[in-house]
């Protein structure tokens, strides 16, 4: 790479999902040569809600391969053909290994949806709110072989609301990985871009995430609980409890202060006759549940249907309320 424009510059993409599509047409949009653009099959048991990494390449006539190990000799070859200057990884699920890393001739970087070095790892945008935090966003960095690692070239922050979810929040990290990416490919294409190393006692790690992590604990407080509903309400597969030896969805919900003499579990309803449930903090008021397979419903009209009392409990290993 001699020159000093976006267009000067060839990079390899492998990509995946909203952020791997906005970010895929970022780079397109800026004139940046991509010769081959990696991502994945579709997963016939994923709600696919977000735009097509692929649709959008072979849109712009590049070529498109979708391995299912992207380090084995055929695709690792289509990388080495295309003479990357950089390769990116933008929400690419795949551990890219040291032979494919050092393909591009200037280096290889990834971006993670998370101020590095705070939670490295899988699902961060889920883990943000699991954890409530107030403030997120998304960091373009070189890889090596440890996850999210490597030097940082750019950030850029994004406000998390109190109401905001994981799609929208998705929404808003895509969002700032189109003004990262306009900011510095340029750079990366004249040389100036920054490489600054990551305080690595700073870092936290939070591991992938199964549809059985979204368990309530009612011994935890209303608000670890309502974070973890937002965390994973739809399109993600949900936050639940057992009722009536029954998986009950819990899509939508808010706080309130603690009912005395209720334990955590227990069902009560408010004066307007808002299903309600005790937590060891708290109370988390039910807005939109569901029976696992059945859509949401409103929780008032759903109580009704089904007959629910006060003093049902929530959650099959909760201990009893002694009396």
């Amino acid at each position: 790479m001699t020159g000093g424009a976006p267009s000067d510059l060839r990079a390899v993409v492998c990509a995946y999902g909203e952020v791997g599509y906005t970010s895929l047409d970022t780079l397109l949009e800026l004139g940046v040569n991509v010769p081959l653009v990696v991502t994945h099959e579709d997963d016939p048991g994923e709600q696919c809600w977000f735009r097509s990494v692929r649709e959008r390449a072979l849109g712009a006539g590049v070529p498109v391969i979708t391995p299912a190990d992207v380090n084995a000799p055929e695709p690792f070859a289509a990388i080495e053909k295309a003479a990357p200057d950089f390769l990116f990884s933008f929400y690419f699920r795949q551990m890219l290994k040291r032979p494919v890393l050092e393909l591009p001739r200037q280096g290889a970087l990834n971006l993670h949806g998370s101020l590095l070095p705070r939670f490295r790892g899988r699902a961060p945008v889920n883990w943000v709110l699991v954890e409530g935090e107030k403030e997120t966003g998304v960091t373009l960095h070189y890889m090596d072989e440890k996850p999210d690692h490597g030097d940082v070239v750019a950030q850029h922050s994004v406000m998390i609301g109190r109401d905001d979810d994981a799609l929208d929040l998705t929404r808003k990290l895509a969002g700032a990985a189109v003004l990262l990416l306009r900011d510095v490919v340029p750079k990366l294409a004249a040389g100036t871009a920054p490489r600054i190393p990551q305080d690595h006692a700073r870092s936290t790690y939070f591991g992938g995430r199964r549809p059985a992590d979204g368990r309530i604990d009612w011994q935890a407080s209303a608000e670890r609980a309502r974070n973890l509903v937002r965390a994973v309400t739809h399109p993600w597969p949900g936050a639940f409890t057992e009722l009536r030896s029954r998986k009950l969805m819990i899509w939508w919900a808010e706080t309130a202060p603690a009912v005395a003499d209720r334990a955590p579990g227990e069902i009560h309803f408010d004066p307007l006759g808002v299903p309600c449930v005790a937590t060891a903090e708290g109370t988390l008021v039910l807005e939109r549940v569901g029976w696992e397979g059945e859509p949401p419903m409103d929780a008032v009209r759903f109580a009704q249907r089904e007959s629910i009392r006060a003093g049902e409990r929530c959650g099959g290993d909760v201990s009893r309320r002694s009396t």
